[in-house]
């Protein structure tokens, strides 16, 4: 049964809590601890970490847990309130605002870690949340950011193969269809997708913001993962045209970002 609130909200209501977003959770934790780890900053709670696009809240509630001051915004309300209810649940020093990402209410420089999950390709000025992010993260802090990736046949924000490849006038007809009658290609959200990017130019973008960056295969060698998946991310990062196929095959684009300047905190 669906609720008042809509198809997007049920989906998120009870897609927060399964199994594979608390492995997500987990995994973006991992891959920021490991990245500061090669730095030679200490990982350890006490962080002040904005989830940004932090919908039911679940990111922001891990991030608590593991005992770091967590602040929480999202442009859906509903969504908002969901995760004050459960950060309140689960005893979580989370706190959590309805905004823009393009308009972020936090001081210039206030958090070690800024979170940004699938968000830039929903957000129509990605510029000016770009901007914001850099703007609120502290010298020597980390950001970490998953979206689109335009290399990949294969997308997780539009569910038609191929998508990120079609001509713009198609892309757009399928836009309007996924808005109206075909709400389920887009996982019902209200914002569907609308930008598409590559590693390299989300590099190049933080980069201008003051930003170095690690793509995925670069943060998977500072995880020090083994077996199969650790010895094909050796490889890849050795060769700049492997580096290109990988991001080729895989359907969303990561990176994990230091501002430029001395970290706060230091093994």
């Amino acid at each position: 049964m669906v609720s008042e609130k809509g198809g997007f909200y049920d989906y998120y209501e009870s897609a927060s809590q399964s199994a594979e977003t608390m492995r997500r959770s987990q995994g973006i934790y991992e891959a920021i601890a490991a990245c500061m780890r090669s730095d030679g900053v200490e990982v350890r709670g006490g962080l002040q970490v904005a989830d940004i696009g932090c919908g039911a809240g679940a990111q922001s509630i891990f991030w608590a847990a593991a005992g770091n001051e967590v602040h929480g915004i999202d442009i859906n309300g509903d969504l908002v309130e969901l995760a004050r209810e459960r950060a309140g649940n689960a005893g979580a020093s989370a706190t959590f605002v309805t905004g823009s990402a393009a308009a972020l209410p936090w001081a210039t420089g206030q958090f070690d870690v800024c979170i940004v999950p699938e968000l830039l390709e929903h957000v129509e000025d990605w510029q000016k949340c770009l901007d914001e992010v850099c703007r609120v993260l502290k010298p020597g802090g980390y950001l970490f950011l998953t979206t689109t990736n335009r290399l990949c046949p294969r997308q997780d924000e539009f569910g038609l193969v191929g998508y990120s490849w079609y001509p713009g006038w198609l892309k757009r007809w399928c836009l309007q269809l996924a808005r109206s009658s075909r709400k389920e290609w887009v996982k019902y959200a209200e914002y569907p997708a609308i930008n598409w990017f590559s590693p390299y130019e989300l590099r190049h973008e933080l980069r201008r913001r003051g930003c170095s960056s690690l793509d995925r295969f670069d943060v998977m060698t500072r995880k020090g993962q083994g077996g199969a998946s650790g010895a094909l991310a050796r490889v890849v990062v050795s060769s700049s045209l492997l580096r290109f196929v990988a991001h080729c095959l895989t359907p969303y684009t990561l990176l994990v970002g230091r501002k430029d300047g001395p970290a706060t905190r230091r093994s």
